[in-house]
C-alpha cells in the first residue's frame, strides 16, 4: 500500500479528548505532536496492517471505520471488532510484537500514526501520557469482555440489539448523532461478528424498522425507541436526552 502520511495536528483534530492526548496539557500534547505527526490514508477495503505484520504503531482513527478480523487455521474468517473514530487499533499486537490479526478499512479512513517506541519513551517523560496509555489497555480488555458477553447472549434479537446499543453510544462519545448513522459494515461483516447468518441479521433489521424500533434505509439507521432497544438488548440506557 502506498503510504499517504501527511503532517497533522493533534490540537485541531476533532476526537483529540477520546485519543491520547486527552487530559494532557498543552505542553506535552507539543512533545507528543514531535513523535507523532503523520497520518494515513486508508482507501475502502484496503489493510491498514496484516496478520503476521510486526507491531510497529498504535493507529488512531480520525475519521471512518475498520474491522478487525482473525484468520483460523482452517481458513475461516472470524470478525472481532469494529472500530469507530476516536478508538485506537494495534493494542493488542502489544505482547507478542506481532499483529494476530488484520485491520481492514471499511470505508475511506484517515488514522494518525502513533510509533509506540517514541510513544513509550515519551510516556516515561509525561506520567499523564503513560497513565493515559494505561487507561487505553484497561479499555481494550473492557471491550473484549463485552464482546464475550454480547456472543453469550442466545437470542439473535438481544445480540443484534446490542450490538447497535453499542455502536450508538460510542458514536455519542465521539460527539457524533447517537441516534442518526451509516453503519459501514456490511449485513455479512455483522451476522460474521455475532455468530448469526446474513438473512437472519437482514430479517431482524426488518423486524426493528416494523416494530418502529428503528428506521432502515441501506446502511443508514436511525434509531427511533432507545428504551425499546435497550430492552431487547438487555441493557439500560447509558445516556440520556438522546437526540
Amino acid at each position: 500500500m502506498v503510504d499517504s502520511s501527511v503532517a497533522v495536528s493533534c490540537s485541531n483534530c476533532s476526537v483529540r479528548r477520546l485519543c491520547l492526548p486527552a487530559g494532557l496539557s498543552q505542553a506535552d500534547i507539543d512533545r507528543l505532536e514531535g513523535v507523532t505527526r503523520k497520518k494515513r490514508i486508508v482507501r475502502a477495503g484496503e489493510m491498514l496492517y496484516s496478520a503476521g505484520d510486526s507491531f510497529q504503531n498504535l493507529y488512531a482513527i480520525r475519521s471512518g471505520s475498520f474491522k478487525r478480523a482473525v484468520i483460523a487455521a482452517d481458513g475461516d474468517t472470524q470478525v472481532t471488532h469494529f472500530a469507530l473514530p476516536g478508538e485506537l487499533l494495534g493494542l493488542d499486537a502489544y505482547s507478542r510484537r506481532l499483529h494476530s490479526s488484520y485491520a481492514e478499512a471499511l470505508e475511506d479512513s484517515s488514522v494518525c500514526l502513533l510509533p509506540f517506541v517514541q510513544l513509550e519513551w515519551l510516556a516515561q517523560q509525561v506520567p499523564a501520557l503513560q497513565q493515559q496509555i494505561y487507561s487505553l489497555f484497561s479499555d481494550e480488555l473492557r471491550q473484549e469482555n463485552e464482546i464475550l458477553m454480547l456472543l453469550g447472549k442466545r437470542a439473535a434479537d438481544t445480540r443484534l440489539a446490542a450490538l447497535l446499543i453499542n455502536i450508538s453510544s460510542r458514536y455519542a462519545r465521539c460527539g457524533c448523532s447517537s441516534s442518526q448513522f451509516v453503519l459501514s459494515m456490511p449485513r455479512i461483516d455483522i451476522a460474521n461478528y455475532l455468530g448469526l447468518s446474513a438473512e437472519t441479521v437482514s430479517r431482524l433489521f426488518s423486524r426493528f424498522h416494523r416494530e418502529h424500533l428503528i428506521r432502515v434505509n441501506g446502511r443508514s439507521v436511525q434509531i427511533l425507541n432507545l428504551v425499546g432497544l435497550s430492552e431487547i438488548a438487555g441493557t439500560h440506557c447509558g445516556y440520556e436526552n438522546h437526540p
